[in-house]
């Protein structure tokens, strides 16, 4: 695989792989996600997660061995030699029911400056926003300050370096369905052909956020001396 195959003509730099897993991939992550303890799910006020490889902090990362499901597709991402030489060691599992998204923001300095992220279930708009004062952008406004917009089909992969990574705000519409209007910027990499003006109904999203946390540390604990 030639990841310059998959450049977007967009701000550096994106790079957008479609069907980057398979269908039986896929129902295999959902399952797995799905499966998961209640304990390992966080509940934020517009949807939930699961953190693993460790919690990320200004400290260190207190280091977790990955699930081997997981090791599936954290080695895969690996192969592509996006983290400076170092493999993947966190993954960040948000569910999106319809209706659900995040507001624009930054990932934040604790992270390798590439993030990567698989899609399953559902397709996403991703969209990118302007720099401003806040690390934050209120969704009323968002659209005046909008720069670019990506198409996220199910099973696909995207990575996002550079300027795209560290300089512009990303964030998800909280809506039930998208309008493609033609302006997104990897539609000609998509698996799909999408008319102007179609219209995509969402369903429950499951992505995998797959990323390097340089500082890590490990858990000791002395049981008497």
């Amino acid at each position: 695989m030639h990841l310059e195959d998959y450049l977007v003509k967009a701000p550096p730099t994106v790079y957008y792989i479609p069907d980057f897993i398979t269908l039986d991939e896929e129902k295999r992550i959902i399952e797995h996600v799905n499966s998961a303890p209640k304990p390992k799910w966080t509940q934020l006020s517009h949807r939930r997660l699961q953190n693993w490889g460790g919690i990320p902090h200004p400290k260190g990362m207190i280091a977790e061995k990955l699930p081997e499901w997981l090791l599936v597709f954290t080695d895969k991402i690996g192969k592509l030699g996006l983290f400076g030489g170092k493999q993947p060691n966190h993954v960040l599992v948000n569910e999106y029911l319809p209706g659900q998204g995040i507001m624009p923001h930054l990932d934040g300095p604790l992270f390798y400056p590439t993030v990567t992220t698989i899609s399953c279930g559902s397709h996403a708009v991703l969209n990118f926003y302007v720099p401003c004062q806040s690390d934050r952008v209120d969704m009323q406004s968002a659209d005046d300050l909008r720069v670019a917009s990506l198409l996220l089909e199910r099973r696909s992969l995207v990575v996002l370096e550079d300027d795209m990574y560290v300089g512009y705000l990303h964030g998800i519409a909280e809506v039930e369905n998208d309008i493609v209007n033609g302006s997104e910027a990897n539609l000609e990499l998509c698996s799909g052909r999408y008319a102007s003006g179609a219209e995509l109904q969402r369903t429950a999203r499951i992505s995998l956020t797959v990323r390097h946390v340089p500082r890590t540390t490990k858990l000791c604990i002395q049981v008497g001396r």
